[in-house]
């Protein structure tokens, strides 16, 4: 018996994703499942599936959909036709704050994890233009790597709320970071700080790569660290923050 016909999006959006030979074949692979089949399930009978959610409105709706690669690995997906980072979209006046959709789905992670994971576990990740293996936006929604989890931990009282340099290399890569505060991003869009706080990165949003990891500073203030990076091809370096990211989430093994 053939596949259902959501069941066939599903495994060849998998593999445009997990393999780069796929992935050239067809970098809309996300735009399809999204745009014809979660959201016509669910407007059609409420059913989002194969997604795990979708949310329509004004500002740009999004779908919430498990990724196979890794146990608990998300993606935030616009259901608006939005190519990446770089898309003026995402700066519109009145455009949707992704990310803070994102961290809303956090919650999924924990749930595929089998416990509770606090903040500092948790992360979300964009890659840049030449780091993704799709051109529809998605947000990757993960715990983050241990190793880096601490290394933040250990330098979070140093981070300030302006984009500076962060004081020690990650993976033998540079990143600027700063710090947000409060529960959750609703009043800070990661795409906006890093366009209006970074000189010049309004005209270059593609060659950027966004990490945002929950935690805990001094005097248990929740917030977050926002990481970024630039992709440069020449010496080897897409742009991948995902790579700062853990799919097997060993974090949660400790827990």
């Amino acid at each position: 018996m053939s596949p259902k016909p959501a069941a066939q999006w599903l495994l060849f959006a998998c593999l445009a994703l997990a393999a780069p030979g796929a992935a050239r074949a067809d970098r809309l692979a996300l735009w399809h499942i999204v745009h014809d089949q979660c959201v016509v399930d669910f407007s059609d009978t409420g059913d989002p599936a194969p997604c795990q959610s979708v949310r329509l409105g004004e500002g740009g709706g999004y779908a919430v959909l498990k990724d196979r690669n890794g146990a608990t690995q998300y993606l935030l997906i616009p259901t608006d036709r939005v190519t990446g980072i770089e898309d003026p979209a995402i700066l519109a006046p009145g455009a949707r704050n992704y990310f803070a959709a994102a961290w809303r789905a956090v919650g999924l992670v924990s749930e595929k994890a089998h416990t509770g994971l606090p903040r500092d576990d948790l992360s979300l990740a964009i890659n840049a233009e030449a780091g993704r293996s799709q051109d529809q936006l998605h947000i990757h929604v993960d715990c983050v790597r241990t190793d880096v989890r601490d290394t933040l931990r250990r330098l979070a009282a140093g981070i300030g709320p302006a984009w500076a340099p962060l004081a020690e290399d990650i993976d033998g890569r540079d990143w600027l970071a700063r710090r947000i505060d409060g529960e959750n991003l609703d009043g800070s869009d990661p795409f906006r700080l890093l366009a209006e706080g970074e000189p010049g990165a309004a005209g270059e949003m593609g060659r950027h790569t966004l990490v945002a990891v929950g935690m805990t500073f001094p005097g248990d203030v929740p917030g977050f660290v926002l990481l970024d990076g630039r992709s440069d091809p020449i010496r080897g370096d897409f742009g991948n923050g995902e790579s700062l990211q853990d799919h097997a989430c060993a974090a949660a093994a400790s827990k």
